[in-house]
C-alpha cells in the first residue's frame, strides 16, 4: 500500500486554534455541533431537557473549544434559542469565539428563495441573541432547490453574499450531503468554507476531491459526523445505520472488521473514526455533536488516546467498495 501523509503527522491538540481557510478566523480543530441539543428523538433517540442543554452550552464556553455549529432548522430552531438563552444570560458570545449557523428553507413551504434566505438569517440572529455571526452557511440546499436555481439572479446563493456584504455574516458557505454537488458550489468561488458530513470517515472517502480542491482554493473543509451517525462508534450491530438511514451488510461488515482491528489495538473504534478526521490536514475542524457537559470531556479522551501508527494501513484494508455506497 502507498505511503500515507499523515502517517508522519501527529494528531494536533484539539484545543489549539488554527487558520481557518482565507478567512483569517482561528478555530479549534474540533467544532461542537448542536443538533442534539435542539431535542430530536426521532432522529438520535433520545430526549434533551431545556436545563441539560443550557449547561452543555455553558460547558461549551467555559470549554476547551472555540467553534460551535448550529442551524436555523435544528428541532424547528430550538437549537438555536436554547444556545440564545446562555448567550443572552453571559451578556454575549464570549471572545474570540466562533458561532456558525446556517440559513435553511421554510420547513412547512420548502422555499429557500432568496427572500427565505434573508428571512432565515433574521430568524437565527434573533433566537441567537446576537447582530451577526461570524460563519453563515447555506444549508442543505439540496432537497429544495437546483443548483442553478441556487444561483440564480436574486437566488439563495446571492442573498447569502449579499448578508456577508451587509456584515450580518463575517463569512459564508456552504453546508450539505452530494459531494459532486458540493464541488459545484466551492468551484464558484463565492464560499468561504464547506461542510460535508457522512463522506470523510473511516469507512467512507468519497469526499477527498472535495478536500483538495477546497485546500487549493483557500475554502476551510469542515468535516461533519466523523462518527457516521453512531455506528463508529456503538458498531454495527448496535447502530446499523449510517448517516441515519439504512446501510448494506458490505458497510457493516467492514465496521466490524475495523471494530476488530481497533480491539486487537486497545483502541476504541471512537478514538480511531474521530483522530482519522482530526490528523487530515486539509481539514479546518471537525463537528462532534454533544447532548451534555460530560461529552466534552469524553471528546477530548478520544481525542487524546494513542494509537499505533500502522493502525490506520489495517483499517484501510477493511474499506468497503464505493459501489456500497449510494447517494
Amino acid at each position: 500500500m502507498p505511503h500515507d501523509a499523515r502517517d508522519d503527522l501527529t494528531v494536533p491538540d484539539p484545543a489549539m486554534r488554527r487558520p481557518f481557510g482565507r478567512t483569517g478566523l482561528a478555530v479549534t480543530p474540533i467544532c461542537v455541533g448542536t443538533s442534539p441539543l435542539a431535542s430530536m428523538p426521532g432522529l438520535y433517540g433520545y430526549e434533551v431537557g431545556e436545563e441539560r442543554a443550557r449547561a452543555t452550552v455553558e460547558a461549551v464556553f467555559d470549554g476547551p473549544f472555540n467553534f460551535l455549529d448550529t442551524s436555523n432548522n435544528y428541532g424547528g430552531g430550538s437549537a438555536e434559542r436554547r444556545i440564545g438563552a446562555v448567550v443572552r444570560h453571559r451578556g454575549g458570545v464570549p471572545a474570540g469565539f466562533v458561532l456558525a449557523t446556517k440559513v435553511d428553507a421554510d420547513p412547512e413551504t420548502g422555499d429557500f428563495s432568496g427572500e427565505r434566505v434573508r428571512r432565515s438569517a433574521e430568524e437565527s440572529l434573533e433566537r441567537l441573541g446576537v447582530g451577526h455571526v461570524p460563519l453563515l452557511y447555506l444549508h442543505d440546499p439540496e432537497f429544495h432547490i437546483t443548483f442553478e436555481e441556487a444561483m440564480a439572479p436574486g437566488g439563495a446563493v446571492e442573498a447569502l453574499v449579499a448578508l456577508r456584504d451587509a456584515g450580518v455574516a463575517g463569512h459564508i458557505g456552504i453546508a450539505g450531503g452530494p459531494v459532486g454537488l458540493l464541488r459545484r458550489y466551492v468551484a464558484t468561488g463565492a464560499f468561504d468554507a464547506v461542510i460535508s458530513h457522512n463522506r470523510w470517515t473511516l469507512v467512507n472517502r468519497e469526499a477527498g476531491p472535495l478536500l483538495d480542491e477546497a485546500r487549493e482554493r483557500g475554502v476551510a473543509f469542515v468535516n461533519g459526523a466523523p462518527y457516521g451517525g453512531g455506528m463508529l462508534v456503538k458498531g454495527p450491530d448496535a447502530q446499523p445505520r449510517y448517516a441515519y438511514r439504512d446501510t448494506g451488510e458490505p458497510v457493516r461488515d467492514a465496521v466490524r472488521a475495523m471494530r476488530g482491528v481497533c480491539d486487537a489495538h486497545g483502541v476504541p473504534l471512537a478514538a480511531a473514526a474521530l483522530q482519522f478526521s482530526l490528523r487530515d490536514p486539509r481539514i479546518a475542524s471537525t463537528i462532534v455533536g454533544v447532548s451534555e457537559p460530560g461529552r466534552l470531556e469524553e471528546t477530548l479522551r478520544l481525542a487524546a488516546t494513542p494509537i499505533p501508527p500502522g493502525l490506520w494501513d489495517e483499517l484501510d484494508r477493511h474499506l468497503p467498495s464505493p459501489a456500497a455506497w449510494l447517494d
